[in-house]
């Protein structure tokens, strides 16, 4: 970020656990200000209280429900609108669910896409003119190694991802000039609540692929202060990603699934 994240803010939605909690401790620790955004209001005053406690920060706290279609509307308004401009907007919010397309209702799918994909894009478009008109800001869309291929039994999760990626690297394409980025973190397996929320459960052989969310965190801070668009974390997740450019597309889909099958269990 040009100048720095000290003394700018930062919106985190999916603030309330996980890597968008330890994004928050991260950005806390390099002195940036917080607005911290998620369904659960009690987790994320335990964590202003954390944050503010050891580093002196700004901490504002939104309770904000994402599959609500005026959510990203009011988080403007309470932000830009109301005179406390988001230097860095932090689109980490995300959920799955680990089942057979047809074993998942369409109410489920619709929360997630809303989330996943429509609350991101327009929360985007929302921040990202305000960014412009100052000449600098960072847009930060997380997204996912599943990004790379399609995911049978997480197809929805990862067309979704695959969306993120896709539209990140083409805004921030666009953006050229303007001294405004927008980048997208992929993470590969971590540990954190989204197994237990999408049913899955790591056997004893995906264990040696999965990542502390701290350190997922500290990953992709790093590579967004380094201005890099497209940040996946971990150099095994990285060869992941870039080996699957390279295999066949007929091939993909049977391959991610055993991949899957080997890694994590189902739970539901």
């Amino acid at each position: 970020m040009n100048g720095g994240i000290k003394g700018r803010r930062a919106l985190i939605t999916g603030a309330s656990s996980g890597i968008g909690a330890d994004m928050a401790r991260r950005l806390a620790e390099e002195g940036a200000n917080l607005v911290l955004v998620a369904r659960r209001e009690d987790r994320l005053e335990a964590l202003a209280d954390e944050l503010i406690a050891a580093h002196g920060v700004e901490v504002d706290v939104l309770p904000a429900d994402l599959t609500r279609p005026d959510a990203p509307r009011l988080l403007h308004d309470r932000t830009e609108a109301a005179g406390k401009p988001i230097d860095l907007l932090i689109n980490n919010a995300g959920f799955g669910d680990y089942a057979p397309f047809l074993d998942v209702g369409w109410e489920r799918y619709a929360d997630l896409l809303r989330v996943n994909a429509v609350a991101l894009t327009e929360l985007t478009r929302r921040f990202l003119p305000d960014m412009v008109s100052r000449g600098r800001g960072q847009v930060v869309n997380v997204a996912s190694t599943g990004a790379f291929m399609p995911v049978p039994d997480f197809a929805v999760y990862a067309a979704t991802k695959a969306y993120v990626l896709s539209f990140s690297e083409a805004v921030d394409e666009e953006l050229r000039g303007t001294g405004v980025r927008v980048q997208c973190v992929c993470p590969g397996g971590t540990h954190t609540g989204f197994l237990e929320v999408a049913g899955q459960k790591t056997k004893p052989s995906g264990e040696r692929f999965m990542m502390s969310s701290r350190k997922c965190a500290d990953l992709a801070i790093d590579g967004v202060l380094r201005g890099k668009r497209t940040i996946v974390t971990g150099w095994l997740n990285w060869l992941t990603t870039w080996a699957a450019r390279w295999i066949p597309r007929a091939w993909a889909p049977r391959l991610a699934r055993v991949s899957m099958a080997q890694a994590v269990e189902r739970t539901r």
